[in-house]
């Protein structure tokens, strides 16, 4: 597999992250990407909306972009609906409710259509809950536990995503309980992401990517890379 995965740590579709969005759609190596933009976890807010904020900002950037209208589970498992993705060059999930969106994806022939196109080249890029989902679990303390089990696209990771309101040595504290064991955790800013690929992960981005493991915390910025994490998931 020759993933290539975006975790953007929220704010998406804003001037902030332009530059970042910019290099994604250079990493595709076309002259103007096809980007599916997947509005599910905004579905009780204004999913058109955020579809239309996705379509106005990648096409600014020369970019053919065009929203994916999965807002049910029917929607998911409609295999016609889940055709629109395959010939995207980057497919973009937006934020909103992570619990709404794996409630969706899960199992679903989208979800199948969307992993099939990223084994073939195809960026899959998520934002806040649908960076969130990625991960083996979900960190939602409102749900009653700790953790919560995620798609586990990117095995033995935990994604933070509005890291910039968070203080680090709070949330390590946080992390000590024995739910956490195992995970690299990544508290990803607003307009910052974590790009994993085949053989290493880089930080893009006007924020930081702060990544939690073995009792500690440690920073990175735009252009750093970051050890111990591929698109395969995280070092154990």
């Amino acid at each position: 597999m020759e993933r290539r995965i975006l975790l953007v740590g929220g704010e998406e579709f804003r001037p902030a992250g332009a530059s970042m969005d910019y290099r994604i759609l250079e990493l595709t190596g076309k002259g103007r990407p096809r980007v599916a933009i997947i509005p599910t976890a905004a579905a009780s807010e204004n999913p058109q909306l955020a579809a239309a904020n996705g379509i106005r900002h990648f096409s600014g950037l020369g970019a053919d972009a065009y929203s994916v209208d999965v807002i049910r589970r029917t929607d998911a498992e409609n295999p016609r609906m889940a055709a629109q993705v395959n010939d995207a060059d980057v497919i973009y999930f937006t934020g909103g409710s992570p619990e709404h969106l794996l409630s969706v994806l899960a199992d679903s022939v989208l979800l199948k259509a969307v992993t099939a196109a990223a084994d073939e080249g195809t960026i899959w890029a998520g934002s806040s809950a649908g960076a969130m989902v990625l991960g083996a679990v979900m960190r939602r303390p409102s749900a009653g536990s700790p953790v919560s089990p995620a798609l586990d696209i990117i095995p033995n990771v935990l994604v933070l995503p509005h890291h910039e309101r968070s203080d680090p040595e709070a949330v390590l504290a946080q992390l000590s309980e024995s739910d956490y064991v195992g995970l690299t955790v990544l508290g990803i800013d607003g307009a910052t992401g974590l790009l994993l690929e085949p053989d290493d992960a880089t930080a893009l981005g006007a924020g930081n990517v702060t990544v939690y493991r073995a009792g500690g915390w440690k920073r990175y910025a735009n252009s750093d890379v970051v050890p111990g994490l591929t698109s395969a998931g995280a070092e154990i």
